[in-house]
């Protein structure tokens, strides 16, 4: 028995799709066939079932590195082969906008979580081959999303403090969005032998006045990230 998830190893399908939230994780689970729940435990919910005939789980992971960490470590020790995060980001380009879908192909490690893991200089990067396959199924989705692919950045912090990050040397950099769980997946999952990958859906800006101007509730999140989890599900079964 896993003993964060609760989940017994012999029931867990080798393909995953995670994300921050159970609510999500059980919308997500209700597409598939034969769906049903494997476990329930403080932020970890999980289902399984058969997306297109492949047996494929579902499971929330909470808001963090941390927290999302213990998943994914024992998701690896439950056996898992395939690991595809669905998750939200705030954007750093203007024409990434609330609503767009951005594949992550490396994340920058600026997590507490994996610098306790490995040495400074070690990447965090997406696999090849699942982030070819999230790319292959957005391009045969009926979706009319702006979709674009490149580097993310893990942050611990949500709302601001009295110390000022580097949100403009980023986005100038190049990177495309910012989140809370990417480099903690990528580093793991490079560490454990399996092959993980995200799609996000732009829910704001990241320079914008979080408490002002966040809202993850509007309908065109709603629908972004309905097109992520079919992406992921798509993709997760193909690599």
């Amino acid at each position: 028995m896993l003993t964060n998830l609760k989940i017994d190893p012999d029931m867990l399908p080798k393909r995953v799709i995670v994300c921050g939230d159970p609510k999500r994780a059980a919308l997500i689970a209700s597409k598939l066939d034969n769906h049903r729940p494997l476990a329930e435990n403080r932020e970890y919910h999980s289902y399984a079932g058969e997306w297109k005939g492949v047996e494929v789980a579902i499971v929330s992971h909470g808001v963090g590195s941390p927290g999302a960490a213990v998943c994914f470590e024992e998701l690896a020790k439950g056996g898992v082969e395939v690991i595809i995060r669905v998750g939200t980001a705030g954007s750093y380009q203007q024409e990434i906008q609330p609503g767009s879908l951005v594949i992550s192909s490396a994340a920058v490690r600026q997590d507490g979580l994996t610098s306790q893991l490995v040495p400074p200089g070690f990447p965090a990067i997406a696999n090849r081959q699942v982030a070819e396959a999230l790319a292959e199924a957005a391009k045969s989705s009926d979706s009319s999303l702006h979709i674009a692919e490149g580097i993310t950045l893990t942050l611990d912090v949500f709302y601001s403090g009295v110390l000022e990050f580097p949100h403009k040397l980023y986005q100038k950099a190049g990177v495309l969005a910012v989140e809370m769980e990417n480099s903690a997946l990528f580093v793991i999952a490079a560490l454990r032998g399996m092959k993980a990958g995200s799609i996000l859906a732009i829910d704001g800006f990241a320079d914008a006045d979080l408490l002002q101007d966040y809202n993850p509730h509007t309908e065109t999140l709603a629908k972004a990230i309905e097109a992520e989890a079919l992406i992921a599900l798509d993709a997760v079964i193909n690599v």
